[in-house]
């Protein structure tokens, strides 16, 4: 993934201020060009001159030089095991020293603010479900979270229905309830 010829400006590079958010927007871009209706997908992030030098084989097969120094490089795992909860799944996972930090891609409907204020009351979780699933000011997003061994973390945000790279909202606080749940991957 380490080829980002893909970017909108055609320039190579990321438009973003920071490695962690340049790493979210080509995983972002890299889903994005997978489809939407997919499931969730995880990825460790790793210094790309770290795995320069300890692992010159794969850093070669990813392509990676040393303009990219300074870089994280995502690394695709494996499949998440179907039927489980994404927060019981995170409860299971022991990064490796060498992994900087992680990402993870979800899809979900999501509603504007304000729209807390129409939700029945006393509904059961799969009533809640199937309110947000009908709501007329549903939007499908798929999220990329991305979080550091430090702390920091970031995220990409992707409206269905404005589905173009310019388009892509970042920031670290877009959902808090995500990144906090892959920082505690690192606890």
């Amino acid at each position: 993934m380490s080829d980002v010829s893909y970017t909108p400006d055609g320039s190579g590079t990321l438009p973003a201020a920071t490695p962690l958010t340049r790493a979210a927007l080509e995983i972002d871009e890299y889903v994005a060009q997978l489809g939407w209706d997919k499931p969730a997908r995880l990825f460790a992030l790793v210094d790309s001159a770290e795995l320069r030098r300890t692992d010159p084989a794969v850093a070669r097969q990813l392509g990676l030089t040393a303009s990219q120094d300074g870089e994280l490089t995502p690394v695709e795992q494996d499949e998440l095991p179907d039927g489980m909860a994404l927060d019981e799944f995170l409860g299971t996972i022991a990064w490796p020293s060498a992994v900087a930090g992680c990402a993870l891609v979800v899809e979900r409907l999501m509603l504007p603010p304000g729209a807390e204020k129409s939700r029945p009351a006393g509904a059961t979780q799969a009533q809640l479900n199937d309110w947000v699933a009908n709501h007329p000011a549903r939007q499908e997003v798929r999220i990329t979270a991305a979080v550091l061994r430090d702390g920091k973390r970031e995220t990409a945000l992707r409206l269905r229905e404005k589905d173009l790279a310019r388009e892509v909202l970042t920031g670290p606080d877009l959902v808090p309830g995500l990144t906090k749940a892959l920082l505690a991957t690192f606890a």
